[in-house]
């Protein structure tokens, strides 16, 4: 069965008073890293890469991070949210500053995050997310709302879930499951055929979809991979960079 999939490394030097922290995600739409140098609890530099993208000004995007220099750091990921606007920013690159600037708040040497989500059979799939390679979430979905277990049961994907994630779970649990909530919901996209786009739609949600530059967003045909029975290679490419071993390449 055809599944949606998605790797999160993160790696870190140092503490919370000086640093470097590398991050990256690839899933079958995207893949993308950051760099955050920090000293002080503060970010003095910032910079996104992107390795393979739906939409050719994806690229563009990487520039906007440059709006978190000097943050503070936090060990809340979602915290990133306020500190500039989102809708200018590629979401992905943002998801990704978030979890960066909290493992370097926390100084936490290293994490890995996979998820899978099975395509959708009459609208039901069981949605998973393993956190350093041992289960840490399972949902039941419906559709875009999960229907177990217990706690989350009733709770939406798309209205709501942050607020309410950060209000009746630990941080940690917190995190994992607005990484969760994202791949649910990309995870849609799976059943759809998006190389017939000819751009990105002009829907106000992220950098390359603000209505005045969406349609000099050409769509990149044959982006997209099935890692359904491919897992292993998801972030192989990323493991020197992420050791440390070698410096970032966005191609």
């Amino acid at each position: 069965m055809l599944s949606f999939r998605r790797r999160v490394g993160i790696a870190s030097t140092g503490d919370r008073e000086r640093g470097e922290v590398r991050a990256s995600l690839e899933d079958d739409f995207h893949h993308f890293r950051v760099r955050l140098v920090h000293a002080a609890r503060r970010i003095q530099a910032i910079e996104g890469f992107a390795v393979r993208h739906p939409y050719t000004t994806c690229p563009l995007a990487a520039g906007q991070l440059s709006r978190l220099h000097n943050a503070e750091l936090t060990g809340l990921a979602h915290s990133v949210m306020r500190m500039t606007d989102a809708s200018q920013q590629c979401t992905h690159l943002m998801e990704l500053s978030g979890l960066a600037i909290a493992a370097a708040a926390r100084s936490i040497a290293q994490r890995w995050f996979d998820i899978e989500v099975p395509r959708r059979i009459e609208g039901r799939t069981v949605a998973t997310l393993d956190r350093d390679g041992r289960r840490f979430l399972s949902w039941e979905l419906r559709d875009t709302t999960i229907i177990g277990p217990g706690l989350y049961n009733g709770v939406s994907l798309r209205e709501g879930m942050a607020a309410w994630a950060l209000s009746n779970l630990d941080p940690d649990e917190a995190e994992a499951a607005l990484i969760l909530r994202r791949c649910a919901l990309i995870s849609l996209g799976r059943a759809k055929n998006l190389d017939v786009q000819l751009h990105a739609e002009p829907t106000g949600r992220c950098f390359v979809q603000q209505p005045e530059r969406a349609t000099q967003g050409r769509r990149i045909v044959g982006s997209i991979v099935d890692f359904t029975t491919a897992a292993d290679e998801l972030c192989a490419a990323d493991r020197p960079w992420l050791s440390f071993r070698e410096e970032a390449q966005d191609t």
